[in-house]
């Protein structure tokens, strides 16, 4: 059944767009705000608003939704995904493309919970339902290592490291072109991009994001970076490189050239996580773990070094 609430906008959310103002009262993503105000179900002062409407301090707010379920995490078997790191507290795995971090309305394809409740993993009950002991993801096209929360504990602090920039993430791109200079720093502000929900862009007012950059190999048409992030927005590295004129090979979604993807045999883009370093949330001791270029991505590299 639909609920309504009714609530006067605060002081402090005063200026700011109606489907942030949706998402900082009740909790929604934004992409679930401005479907609620798409169908009709914010009333500002008894009038229907709109997404990009700017709130006013002590005007009425109306809001009607359909409270979504939570998805259910299936138990699945994927040999693919190995594991590189397990404690009582910690497991790191090997995450092969076509595999999302949780389940997600927008997503019914299978998951690492469900690979990991499918190998007998008992995961930490910290977090929203389909997220439980998710403290980072990564997207469903990039492999590599991601870390999940096994301990109440272990979820707690590591969400808080994550969140003060204490864990080192090191990726892998094989990006179009040439950067200049072939060593540098990205920083630019990184939010929705301003004609769709689903992707990001550089743009004013958006959350602080810093990407360091250096290249490894320089071929005829593309570089392999090391990437290695401050921040970890959405979709950073991806559009930060886009934004840069350097998209990564393969990610069409962000302006690569398809073509070259095609030479080289990549179906996805060439992103991988390849280290993530950071200090154990029980024992205190540094937890270092290295991940190797999977195979689909290696075809290409060796593709480019073979001329």
């Amino acid at each position: 059944m639909p609920e309504t609430r009714t609530i006067a906008v605060p002081e402090g959310l005063s200026g700011e767009r109606l489907d942030v103002v949706l998402s900082r009262l009740f909790g929604f993503s934004r992409a679930f705000a401005q479907a609620v105000i798409e169908q009709g179900g914010a009333i500002v002062d008894g009038k229907p608003g709109a997404k990009s409407d700017r709130a006013s301090s002590g005007a009425m707010l109306d809001v009607t939704f359909e409270p979504k379920r939570a998805p259910t995490i299936e138990p699945i078997v994927v040999d693919s995904m190995a594991i590189l790191y397990d404690d009582d507290d910690v497991v790191i795995v090997d995450k092969p493309p076509g595999l999302a971090a949780h389940p997600a309305p927008s997503w019914d394809g299978p998951s690492v919970l469900g690979a990991l409740a499918g190998a007998g993993y008992r995961i930490s009950t910290s977090g929203p339902p389909e997220r439980q002991g998710i403290v980072h993801r990564l997207d469903v096209g990039t492999s590599g290592a991601m870390a999940v929360a096994k301990s109440e504990i272990a979820y707690s602090k590591l969400k808080r490291a994550f969140k003060a920039r204490e864990v080192h993430k090191t990726y892998l791109a094989l990006v179009q072109g040439h950067p200049d200079p072939s060593l540098g720093t990205i920083d630019a502000p990184i939010g929705r991009h301003p004609s769709s929900s689903w992707r990001f862009a550089v743009v004013a007012g958006g959350r602080d994001s810093i990407t360091h950059y250096e290249t490894l190999e320089a071929f005829s048409a593309a570089s392999l970076l090391k990437v290695t992030l401050e921040t970890g927005r959405t979709h950073q590295i991806r559009v930060h490189m886009s934004a840069q004129k350097h998209p990564i090979v393969g990610d069409t979604v962000y302006g690569a050239d398809p073509t070259i993807a095609e030479r080289l045999g990549a179906s996805r883009q060439w992103l991988h996580a390849s280290e993530l370093e950071f200090t154990h949330p029980v024992t205190g001791e540094l937890v270092k773990v290295s991940c190797p270029i999977p195979e689909d991505l290696q075809v290409g590299l060796e593709r480019l070094r073979a001329g």
